[in-house]
């Protein structure tokens, strides 16, 4: 293929016509923009120790009053997109929250949707549209865009949640903002997953007419179904659950996936390249993780971020305990798209 031209190839003053009026040769660009046989993601491969990170949290919370931050968050920015790009890939924000006993985090609602997966700690709850969730490790809870959400704490000791957000797409289509609103009157406690795993509602079943009719998944029964899905089907070789809206069987939310994975003692996984970027949380156990050339270990309330179009290699070092994982990807966004890819 012929060499393209280059930008500096053009003379001064044919460039500053162009520029006079709004105008950019696409030629000295387009292979940045359309690279040959696959993209070249920013994202680079990243991981965060909670052990190296937790003091830094804790120490904010000495620091910086609830009063005077809001929402208290130390952001986990993926170095391929900058030291202050505010995102760990193209489409995902990870954030390390802390609240402490007594505090109050006001109410408010925006365009992106989160997530909180909690790492440490009992005793906080997130009010979702009224709906209390009482928070406790490992649990899942949803603030989709456009709901009124809050977080508290009557407990004893400080409690620490991972947010998951759409946050650098909805800002990229210019879309980003928040509305702040008074406290929220309580409409009872969120509802639960039920026991009949594997099983949705029939036609006939009259559905809530809610977008997001489930706001809290916990662990316990997460944690549960992963074991026994492992035990009825000893041969399967991923044991891995997806966070859907138990109404309907889609993803939970509209653009980014949420997964639980178990992998047995010793276990290895390993998975082809795809297209989405991927985000990893130890909730239980440890992991050995290797993306392309990257490679790490991975503690009890470690995260990870791989980017797309990276075979992967999981493994649980333990001879004897599973381990079990949070998974984040930006999958229903690909879909969504036609752009979900899986190269083998």
């Amino acid at each position: 293929m012929n060499e393209l031209g280059r930008l500096e190839d053009l003379p001064d003053d044919y460039l500053a016509q162009l520029r006079a009026l709004n105008l950019v040769p696409l030629w000295p660009s387009l292979r940045a923009l359309l690279p040959p046989e696959r993209p070249r993601p920013r994202t680079q491969a990243t991981c965060w120790a909670y052990q190296a990170l937790r003091p830094l949290l804790m120490r904010a919370g000495t620091l910086t009053p609830i009063e005077r931050a809001e929402r208290r968050v130390l952001v986990l920015a993926n170095p391929g997109h900058g030291p202050d790009s505010l995102q760990a890939s193209a489409a995902m924000y990870l954030g390390l929250q802390l609240l402490l006993p007594g505090e109050w985090a006001p109410a408010h609602r925006h365009t992106p949707n989160a997530v909180r997966l909690v790492v440490e700690g009992e005793g906080a709850y997130t009010t979702v549209d009224g709906w209390k969730c009482p928070m406790a490790r490992g649990d899942l809870i949803l603030t989709p865009t456009g709901l009124w959400h809050e977080h508290g704490h009557d407990g004893t000791q400080p409690v620490v949640w991972l947010d998951v957000l759409d946050l650098p797409l909805v800002h990229y289509l210019e879309t980003s903002y928040h509305v702040d609103g008074p406290r929220q009157a309580l409409r009872g406690e969120a509802a639960v997953p039920g026991s009949a795993g594997g099983l949705l509602p029939t036609p006939m079943f009259e559905r809530s007419g809610a977008a997001y009719p489930l706001l809290r998944y916990p662990w316990a029964q997460a944690r549960a179904a992963l074991l026994a899905l492992a035990q009825a089907q000893p041969a399967l070789e991923a044991v891995q659950l997806g966070y859907v809206n138990p109404e309907t069987g889609a993803p939970a939310q509209n653009i980014l996936g949420f997964h639980a994975l178990m992998l047995r003692p010793g276990q290895t996984l390993c998975w082809p390249a795809r297209s989405p970027a991927l985000v990893c949380h130890v909730i239980e156990g440890a992991l050995a993780l290797q993306a392309g050339e990257a490679a790490f270990t991975l503690a009890e309330a470690d995260t990870a971020c791989t980017p797309g179009y990276t075979a992967l290699r999981l493994h649980n070092p333990s001879p004897d305990a599973p381990a079990f994982l949070f998974l984040a990807d930006e999958g229903p966004l690909h879909r969504k798209l036609g752009l979900y890819e899986v190269r083998r």
